[in-house]
């Protein structure tokens, strides 16, 4: 399946993060600050002692020389690459390893698509159909249960909604959530964290908005869709 593949893994520990896109960390008994891939709470996987998982950057220009990819959960490793979500997801769809209902020939793939007041992550059509694609990572889950968002999100709900005029003024419509872990019982919304996303994203698949989850086999140097689709319960 499409994968991402990173370079120059390390694992290290982790001590604290100092703000939204920075940590200090461990690695092989130096404390060292690295860039953390992900803006959002993580506050379930970011905890002290926690093995993560680092990519060196080769740039001498950088302010930190590593960028912090990965978390060991349990045993399972969860990638918290918020760029990886959307790089997998449209190698998935090129190679066609992932096929969209009414889209097993895609004639073109856009990305960054501004539909409305909003900038979806993708556009794709046919000769027969046309659609816009909204992908979130799903880095949340607890028992099994992947849950997305982790933070209130006010840009997300308002995707949410422009995909229903989307999909009103004769588009086709997806919300398609990458959980970047794997063995997963189903995907819901968090609605203890932000009850306003799970009320827009029930609105979207009654209106008829496709809502997908797609599962990926995750380890320290790579992430990839495996084609397990997760149960979506809403």
């Amino acid at each position: 399946m499409a994968e991402l593949q990173y370079s120059n893994i390390c694992e290290g520990k982790f001590i604290k993060r100092l703000n939204r896109f920075s940590a200090e960390v461990m690695i092989e008994g130096k404390k060292t600050i690295c860039h953390v891939k992900n803006t959002g709470r993580l506050k379930e996987l970011l905890i002290e002692g926690a093995t993560v998982y680092l990519e060196k950057s080769g740039n001498s220009m950088r302010k930190t020389g590593y960028s912090l990819i990965s978390v060991k959960k349990g045993k399972s490793i969860v990638n918290i690459d918020s760029q990886a979500p959307n790089a997998v997801f449209y190698e998935a769809l090129a190679e066609k390893k992932l096929i969209l209902p009414g889209f097993d020939e895609i004639g073109q793939i856009k990305r960054e698509s501004t539909y409305g007041a909003s900038r979806f992550d993708f556009y794709i059509e046919n000769t027969v159909r046309k659609a816009y694609i909204e992908v979130k990572g799903v880095t949340l889950e607890n028992d099994g249960i992947a849950k997305f968002p982790d933070a209130p999100t006010l840009r997300g709900v308002k995707h949410v909604y422009e995909l229903v005029k989307a999909k009103e003024a004769g588009f086709d419509a997806y919300i398609i959530f990458i959980i970047q872990m794997n063995n997963i019982r189903y995907f819901t919304p968090n609605d203890e964290t932000h009850l306003e996303f799970g009320e827009a994203l029930r609105y979207a698949k009654k209106n008829g908005v496709c809502v997908k989850a797609f599962e990926c086999d995750v380890k320290p140097d790579f992430i990839e869709i495996n084609g397990r689709e997760c149960r979506v319960l809403l």
